[in-house]
């Protein structure tokens, strides 16, 4: 069993020498090694492997010059470390480092030597064989740099608990400690990345982009982590596309077209250098330009796309790139490096060779060195540039400083800082091992773990708990899943003026640490687009909207390809591409561009409007003419004709239109409480108030003269106190009324924001439209019963009722509030109040013209008919014509009867009743229809009806003598014996009432 084991192990060695010989490793002892998996080379020559022989190792192909700065910055590292007198003293850190050549193939095959190494030491073999040149367990490995090759790492490391320490492997997928339970690393992964590419595009207000992803574990999460942000923000993705360096013409030809017809101008790629090669290739074969690149850190910086060949295509690219570090002494390091000193680094030959362009005597390669092809990380990756087919051999004296190649590029150290923080971080492990004080370990029951003797998984434990400060003062401690939280530099590319090389300008950052929406910075007068604008290009499916309008969604397209649609009245917006109109506040009202809200317009009937004005002078003139009147009757009150209308009533009546007219101001002017609870009311009062008072002069008069001879009794009803008690028990029920309708459902002021979208008007609300229906419905109850006595007392002496004119001013009266019912229901805003001034001021000016207008130009005009004579005339004659029409209707009675006792056929002649004047008895009647012609002879009235004719003579000249009484007192006797006629008595006795 023991010489079959030590047989096995041989032929292991044996196979895995001849794959990694003595120059393709790195190699030194030490007590405690570390392994290290870097890029040296970008790829593998494709080999047909028929099977026909035993299969051979491929052979890596095109030196990566930044693979092996990161290999040299590992190096240090260890060397500084095993320096240090305070850190891991007494011990010393080698090393083991192997190529990956770029591929997971090779990355398994380093990482298999590894774990064989440490399969080898667990079976504990050293009594069986003599092993000189043993090498101890590879503890912890460095590495890799691709997130594809380091997954597949990763599985195999976790299997046996190997830490391993990526500086470059960004992959989300890899914060799964399920699955990749020993890995950890020193790059933020690419979910802080994706979220930051999102905020940049919403930072440019873009909408509208392609993506581009390498079809691998770094691509694919990244991408994919990028369309999950870009969704909450509205970004839309024309196209989405995958890549990879082994992607045949034809692939990368289909690539190419979208990207030509795409409308996005803005391309987000999740990719490595190598990666992106061969489509950048082709873009720039095809001049496509005018493009935006937004690229990840793993090729933000790459040698191999920041070309100045390739810069009038992806000029105008914003990167991601590492916080750079610094570290120190590590530039003359990289300048000592030389083949003949550099004896445990099998990979500084090639680098030499590849530098120079020439080749060492003991195993150049003499073949050409081509551009290098690398999956890299943010510092990029360079390439070999050797071109003959036959290289010069090498001198030895070669400067290292006479040559630019990406090796000397240490202005920015990202990924080399990493690798160095790598490095320190498993030492800073070891070195808590090392210093682990027994009961306070990590282990069970407080124990630590021997460091001479440590194991993997022992130094994955202190890992996790590690807590250490970098050489830049900065804490260093992985997080649950195994991460450091980093921030980003954000780069623009520009074109040097000195050289014509791709310089990276850093343009802003973006803090992971800050706050949500505070987290990217930016300087725009930084950046270049295309490598000379300032001006920020276009890249969205659609226009902006600009403010006062919103986006509409147009069907079958993304939601971000969309129309402008204005906002509706009562809507703005204030923004650029808003998604939404907003409302305007109730009071307010979009302006004509939708831009912003305005106060509304506020609408009411007010003092200073024209029709304001024009109604507010006709209440005045309304107030103006009643005074007058008031005035006149005032001044005339004992003349007949004012008497003869009811003095007293006549006051109370012209009181209450000055109310009238005076109520119309109300409605005029903004609408308070006090007033509109006022208006009304007032409104309704003095009109009843008027009504009442025409009522009840009109009534009295007309009952005085139907009435038998006045009586003492008559006059007592029918005096003043009698009036102003009807006057005041009419009106008393209006204000009833308006105390309920106040107590109940008062009115108020009210802004109505419905009749008109962009105006508000303020008026009053009633309170209760009954109410309103009540007050005014009694006001005209009122005026018919005034109408129908107006038009009974029609024929009665107009000096006593002006029947005529009281039934005009009634018809008119009934005219306006009957046009007011359908004017008031079908008018709204201000014209409500405009319409009941309307009416209130037509119906008093009816009033007061129709009864006083006529009395006040006799008074003024024609005073010769403001006697006592005049008025006596007038009644007499209505006296006379009263009595004369009962004669008449007796006379046919008795004619019909007698002809019906008689037998009477023929033909009657008309009756005719006659008083005539002589010299000797002479009736003396001044202010008659004839005055000029009988002024000496009397007055005589001529009566004719449809059947007959009585003429009536009489002088009411004042007595001077008692005889000219006696004789007109026997005259009058006999004329009413003769008439048998109770009325003309009854007229004749109203006389000293007036």
């Amino acid at each position: 069993m023991t010489s079959y084991s030590c047989c096995l192990i041989l032929l292991l060695f044996t196979w895995n020498t001849s794959a990694y010989g003595p120059n393709q490793r790195a190699q030194k002892k030490g007590d405690i090694i570390l392994g290290g998996l870097f890029p040296i080379h970008f790829g593998v020559a494709a080999k047909d492997q028929d099977l026909k022989s035993r299969p051979e190792s491929v052979e890596c192909i095109r030196y990566n010059f930044r693979g092996f700065r990161w290999l040299q910055a590992m190096i240090f590292a260890i060397e500084e470390i095993n320096s240090s007198p305070t850190l891991l003293p007494n011990m010393t850190l080698g090393y083991r480092i192997f190529d990956t050549c770029n591929t997971v193939s090779k990355a398994l095959e380093a990482t298999l030597s590894f774990v064989a190494q440490n399969k080898i030491d667990s079976l504990n073999l050293d009594e069986f064989c003599n092993c000189s040149e043993h090498i101890p367990s590879t503890i912890a490995v460095v590495g890799a740099t691709g997130s594809g090759i380091s997954t597949a790492v990763a599985n195999l490391l976790g299997l046996f608990y190997i830490p391993q320490v990526s500086y470059a492997s960004s992959s989300r997928l890899l914060s799964n400690k399920n699955q990749f339970k020993s890995f950890l690393r020193t790059i933020p992964n690419d979910e802080h990345q994706a979220t930051a590419m999102a905020d940049i595009i919403e930072y440019f207000r873009w909408n509208w982009v392609g993506t581009i992803a390498a079809d691998d574990d770094y691509g694919r999460p990244g991408i994919e982590k990028f369309r999950e942000e870009a969704e909450e923000r509205d970004i839309c993705i024309d196209f989405s596309e995958l890549i990879s360096q082994y992607s045949d013409e034809e692939e990368i030809q289909q690539v190419v077209e979208v990207i030509q017809n795409s409308t996005a101008r803005v391309i987000v790629v999740f990719s490595s250098g190598p990666d992106l090669e061969p489509l950048i290739k082709e873009i720039v074969r095809r001049n496509i330009t005018g493009k935006i690149w937004l690229a990840s850190e793993a090729w933000a910086s790459s040698s191999l796309i920041a070309m100045p060949e390739f810069f009038r295509v992806i000029g105008s690219t914003i990167g991601f790139a590492l916080k750079a570090g610094q570290i120190p002494g590590f530039r003359e390091f990289l300048q000592k490096v030389h083949p003949k000193k550099s004896t445990n680094n099998g990979f500084a030959k090639e680098f030499w060779e590849e530098t120079f362009n020439c080749y060492l005597p003991d195993g150049s390669k003499n073949s050409p060195a081509s551009t290098s092809f690398h999956k890299g990380h943010e510092e990029g990756l360079g390439a070999g540039n050797g071109t003959s087919a036959f290289r010069p051999p090498c001198t030895g004296d070669e400067n290292i400083t006479s040559v630019e190649t990406p090796y000397m590029d240490y202005t920015h150290l990202r990924i080399s800082y990493n690798v160095y923080l790598a490095v320190y971080s498993i030492a800073h492990a070891l070195q808590d091992i090392y210093t682990c004080t027994p009961g306070k370990g990590l282990f069970t029951n407080g124990s630590c773990a021997d460091i001479k003797k440590v194991e993997a998984w022992q130094v994955l434990k202190h890992l996790r708990h590690l807590n250490f400060t970098n050489n830049m003062g900065e804490q260093v401690d992985f997080d649950e899943f195994g991460d450091l939280v980093g921030n980003y530099s954000i780069i623009n590319w520009h074109l040097s003026p000195e050289d014509g090389s791709v310089v990276f300008e850093e343009v802003g950052h973006y803090n992971v640490y800050a706050k949500k929406g505070e987290r990217l910075f930016i300087n725009e007068n930084k950046i270049l687009w295309g490598g000379f604008s300032k001006e920020v290009p276009f890249s969205n499916c659609s226009r902006d909207c600009l403010p006062g309008t919103r986006k509409g969604i147009i069907e079958g397209e993304p939601t971000c390809c969309f129309e402008c649609v204005d906002c509706p009245d009562g809507e703005y917006s204030d923004e650029t591409d808003a998604s939404a109109c907003d409302k305007c506040p109730e009071d307010y009202w979009s302006n004509e561009n939708h831009t912003s809200c305005i106060p509304k317009q506020i609408e009411f009937l007010a003092w200073t409007e024209p029709f304001g004005i024009a109604l507010t002078l006709f209440a005045v003139l309304g107030i103006f003419l009643t005074s007058f009147v008031l005035g006149v009757f005032t001044k005339f009150r004992n003349t007949p004709i004012v008497k003869a209308t009811n003095r007293e009533l006549s006051y109370l009546l012209l009181f209450s239109l000055l109310c009238c007219f005076s109520s119309s101001l109300f409605f005029i002017g903004e609408p308070q409480n006090w007033t509109c609870r006022l208006r009304q009311p007032a409104f309704g009062i003095s009109f009843v108030l008027c009504i009442s008072c025409i009522l009840v002069k009109t009534n009295r008069v007309l009952l005085v003269f139907e009435a038998k001879i006045p009586t003492s009794l008559h006059r007592k009803w029918w005096g003043l106190n009698l009036q102003f008690l009807l006057v005041f028990l009419c009106t008393f029920v209006q204000i009833v009324i308006c105390v309920i309708w106040l107590y109940t459902a008062p009115p108020s002021s009210y802004r109505n924001h419905e009749l008109e979208d962009e105006i508000i008007f303020i008026t009053c609300h009633e309170g209760s439209l009954m109410a309103l229906g009540f007050l005014i419905g009694y006001t005209c109850l009122l005026a018919a019963i005034c109408f129908f006595f107006a038009f009974k007392s029609r024929k009665l002496p107009e000096n006593f009722n002006e029947a005529k004119f009281i039934t005009f001013s009634m018809l008119i009266f009934f005219i306006v509030w009957i046009s007011f019912i359908p004017a008031y229901a079908s008018t709204y805003g201000k014209f409500v109040s405009a319409v009941e001034v309307i009416a209130i001021l037509a119906a008093s000016f009816g009033l007061l013209a129709c009864i006083f207008f006529n009395k006040v130009y006799i008074i003024l005009f024609k005073p010769s008919r403001n006697t006592i004579e005049e008025v006596r005339c007038s009644t007499a004659a209505h006296a006379f014509k009263v009595a004369a029409r009962a004669t008449l209707r007796r006379s046919n009675v008795s004619r019909k009867r007698s002809n019906s006792l008689g037998g009477s056929t023929g033909s009657t002649p008309s009756s005719s009743i006659s008083s005539k004047s002589n010299h000797e008895d002479p009736f003396p009647l001044p202010a008659c229809a004839e005055r000029q012609r009988q002024q000496q002879r009397g007055c005589k009235q001529k009566v004719s009806f449809g059947s007959g004719t009585v003429t009536l003579s009489l002088s009411f000249e004042e007595p001077q003598k008692n005889a000219m009484a006696n004789r007109n007192a026997k005259r009058r006797n006999s004329l009413e014996a003769q008439n048998s006629d109770d009325s003309l008595m009854r007229h004749r006795a109203l006389l000293p009432l007036q």
